[in-house]
């Protein structure tokens, strides 16, 4: 893959363990918005999804917030609007203060422009309703894992949002300071969404030493998945935005 950065799934999805085994524990789902129905709906979706748990509904973000500290889910699915705090400030703090609980926003994006704000509050992905459903519970699976999702139509404003800014932010610029070189390099190809496998390509390395590398970046650059690692190559100019 060349050219510019492809958002819409993880960049190097590893084989998922089956859902249906007994000995691996599901993912435990908070979800957070304030029409009860869409909760209903999800819930018997999960209930009927082999590795997949609702541990707790919420009705507002502060709601998703105590739900979340009292619980420690693997996912939290967040709508962006509701009553009293955001969805945004609520992905905030549970993402400040719970380093394992990932957020994976879904909500209506014809009414929200929030999708930089909820990424950068923290959120390991960004989907909108009017998905498939199964692809709604497959991004629970992918985001429980680890990795980043946002949804194909979101692309195209995330990217707006970059060429909307004309100078890379000083704060991110100053946060790739201690970078290697080669940590670097491999920034630039993740912004540009390389897998680790084409990464390797690219720059003539083993995929182990890629992983090393991304490992190291996650941790330097204070990143909890590669939708946040790309965010910051596009912020510090490493990736231009295609125009």
């Amino acid at each position: 893959m060349t050219g510019s950065a492809d958002l819409t799934g993880p960049s190097d999805p590893s084989d998922p363990s089956d859902p249906s085994d007994p000995t691996v524990p599901a993912v435990r789902v908070v979800l957070a918005d304030d029409q009860p129905l869409v909760r209903a709906g999800l819930r018997v979706l999960m209930a009927d999804t082999p590795g997949l748990e609702v541990v707790g509904e919420a009705g507002t973000g502060a709601e998703a917030v105590r739900l979340a500290r009292d619980v420690r889910p693997d996912v939290v699915v967040m709508d962006i609007r509701m009553p009293g705090m955001d969805g945004i400030e609520a992905t905030r703090l549970i993402t400040a203060e719970m380093e394992s609980t990932r957020v994976l926003v879904l909500t209506t994006f014809d009414d929200d422009d929030y999708v930089y704000g909820a990424l950068r509050a923290g959120a390991s992905g960004f989907l909108v309703k009017d998905m498939a459903l199964e692809a709604i519970l497959g991004a629970i699976q992918v985001v429980a894992a680890g990795d980043g999702l946002i949804a194909p139509s979101v692309t195209r404003r995330l990217i707006e949002e970059f060429a909307a800014r004309p100078d890379p932010a000083p704060r991110a610029r100053r946060a790739i300071d201690g970078i290697t070189d080669r940590e670097c390099e491999v920034l630039t190809l993740i912004g540009r969404g390389f897998s680790n496998a084409e990464i390797a390509a690219e720059l003539v390395i083993t995929v182990a030493t890629v992983k090393a590398h991304v490992a190291r970046l996650f941790t330097k650059l204070d990143s909890r998945d590669r939708v946040q690692l790309v965010i910051i190559a596009y912020e510090v100019g490493l990736v231009s935005p295609p125009r």
